[in-house]
C-alpha cells in the first residue's frame, strides 16, 4: 500500500479554511512585508538562498501556509511536525529520510509548527542537521523567540514577524469565502464589520465562523445582536504567563506614564479580557503611582491602594471599577519620578561609600562611655531653632554632601521644592556663620 490518498478521501467534507488555503505566496494576505515584491522573504525565495527561519506572529496568520509553499516554490521535501505531538523518534525519522533525499540530490525543508514547545534539549538535538544543511529549517511560533527558543538555535535561523491580519486582509478573506460559496454571507453592514472584529486578527477563525454562518437557513439578514447569538467571539490571545501578558501591562505602564487616560483604560480592560488576575493590575497599578507619580500627588498612592482594597472587598465585576477610577487618578496626575532616582542614587552612594559612621551629633550616648567618646555632642534640637531648622549635616563626616532627591517643579513636588531650597539657604547662612 502506498501512503497517497484513500479512495474515498477526496469525498471527505473539507473545513472552508482548509479548502482556501492559498495556492501561491501571492495568494498570502497581510504580509506583504515579507512577501511583497520587495519583502524580505520574497527575495529569498525568488533567489533560490533560502536559509533556516522562524516564523513568528498569531494565530491563523499564514505560518503553516507560507512553509508549505516556500517548499513548493524551491522543490524541496517537505517534512511537517507539530511540536505538540512529536518527540525525538520522530525527528530522527525525518533526518533519516532527509539524508535519503540528499543522497538522490534533494533537500528537505523540516516545518516545526509551534517550535517553542520543543524543550531545550530537542533544539539542540537538530542543530547538528541544521548546521551541515541535512534539512533547512522553518519553525513556527506564537511565542517571542527571543524568550523560548536557543541562542544557538536563533543564531542560525532568521526570524520574520508575521502581523496579526488587518481588517483589509480579513474582508479580503471575506470575499474569498463567497466566492468560493457562490452567495453573499447573511449579514447587514454593520454585522459584517462585526465579524471581522470578532475573528480578531485570525483568519483561520474567520473562516470557522464563516463556515457556521453559510451553514444558517437565513430568510433575512443578520444584525449585530443577531450575529452575536449565532457565533462565539474569538477569545482573546492572551497567556499570563507568556509575552502578551507583559506586553500588555508594559502597554499600561506606559499608557499611565504618558497621561495617556484614554489608552491606559484600553489597556486595562484588554488585560481583564484576557482573564487576567484583577489582583495583579492593582499591584502593577501601585507600583506605578510610586515610582512614576510619587510625591507629585502623594494622593496617588492613598487613592490606588483603596481601589485595590475596594476590588478585593467587592470582588469582580463590581470591584473593577475602583481600579478604572485608580487607572483614572494615576493617567492624569501630575507625574514624578524624582523620588524613585533618588531611592536609586541613594543605593548607589551607600554601596560606594561602605561603613562611614554617621557623624557623632547624630548619635545617642546612653552610657558614660559614649559620652565620652563624644557621641551626641554638639547636637542642636531642631525644635529649638528658628524655623525649627538647625542646618546641621547628617552625612558622614568623610563624604561631602550629595543631592539626592530633586524635586520636579509639577504638582505638589512644587511645594516640596521650595521648602528644600529655603533649608538649603538657611543650611549656607548657618555654615558661613561657622
Amino acid at each position: 500500500m502506498t501512503g497517497g490518498p484513500g479512495l474515498f478521501e477526496n469525498m471527505a467534507p473539507r473545513p472552508l479554511a482548509d479548502r482556501l488555503r492559498p495556492a501561491t505566496l501571492e495568494d498570502v494576505v497581510g504580509q506583504d512585508h515579507l512577501l511583497g515584491p520587495e519583502g524580505a522573504l520574497r527575495r529569498m525565495v525568488d533567489g533560490g538562498r533560502l536559509a533556516s527561519i522562524i516564523l513568528w506572529g498569531p494565530p491563523g496568520t499564514g505560518k503553516t501556509t507560507i512553509a508549505r509553499l516556500i517548499a513548493d516554490n524551491i522543490d524541496l521535501a517537505f517534512e511537517p511536525l507539530s511540536a505538540v505531538f512529536s518527540g525525538v523518534a520522530d525527528l530522527r525519522k525525518v533526518f533519516d529520510r532527509a539524508k535519503a533525499q540528499r543522497a538522490s540530490g534533494r533537500g528537505t525543508l523540516l516545518f516545526i509548527d509551534e517550535i517553542h514547545r520543543f524543550n531545550r534539549a530537542q533544539q539542540d538535538g537538530f542543530l547538528p542537521y541544521v548546521e551541515d544543511g541535512t534539512v533547512i529549517l522553518i519553525g513556527a511560533t506564537t511565542e517571542n523567540p527571543s524568550f523560548e527558543l536557543n541562542a544557538a538555535l536563533l543564531s542560525r535561523a532568521q526570524v520574520f514577524v508575521l502581523n496579526r491580519l488587518d481588517d483589509k486582509a480579513m474582508e479580503t478573506l471575506l470575499c474569498r469565502a463567497e466566492e468560493a460559496q457562490s452567495r453573499a454571507l447573511p449579514l447587514d453592514s454593520d454585522a459584517r464589520i462585526a465579524l471581522r472584529a470578532m475573528a480578531d486578527g485570525d483568519g483561520r477563525f474567520l473562516f470557522n465562523l464563516t463556515e457556521e454562518l453559510f451553514a444558517l437557513d437565513a430568510s433575512e439578514l443578520l444584525d449585530t445582536a443577531g450575529l452575536a447569538a449565532t457565533v462565539q467571539r474569538r477569545a482573546p490571545v492572551y497567556d499570563k504567563g507568556q509575552e502578551s501578558h507583559y506586553n500588555l501591562i508594559s502597554a499600561l505602564h506606559k499608557s499611565l506614564r504618558g497621561s495617556d487616560c484614554d489608552a491606559a483604560l484600553y489597556w486595562m480592560s484588554r488585560m481583564l479580557d484576557g482573564g487576567e488576575d484583577p489582583r495583579y493590575i492593582a499591584r502593577r497599578l501601585l507600583r506605578f503611582a510610586y515610582e512614576d507619580v510619587g510625591l507629585a500627588d502623594p494622593q496617588a498612592a492613598v487613592q490606588t491602594l483603596t481601589a485595590w482594597e475596594t476590588y478585593e472587598r467587592l470582588g469582580s465585576p463590581e470591584g473593577e471599577l475602583a481600579l478604572a477610577q485608580a487607572v483614572i487618578f494615576l493617567a492624569t496626575a501630575p507625574k514624578s519620578n524624582a523620588a524613585y532616582k533618588a531611592y536609586g542614587a541613594a543605593r548607589r552612594l551607600a554601596k560606594k561609600t561602605g561603613s562611614l559612621m554617621p557623624p557623632k551629633h547624630s548619635l545617642n550616648a546612653p552610657t558614660g562611655l559614649t559620652r565620652d567618646l563624644g557621641y551626641g555632642a554638639g547636637y542642636a534640637y531642631d525644635h529649638d531653632s528658628p524655623d525649627a531648622f538647625s542646618g546641621q549635616n547628617y552625612f558622614p563626616d568623610d563624604i561631602a554632601r550629595e543631592s539626592l532627591y530633586r524635586p520636579v517643579e509639577r504638582g505638589y513636588e512644587r511645594e516640596i521644592r521650595k521648602r528644600l531650597d529655603y533649608w538649603d539657604k538657611l543650611r549656607r547662612e548657618s555654615n558661613e556663620k561657622e
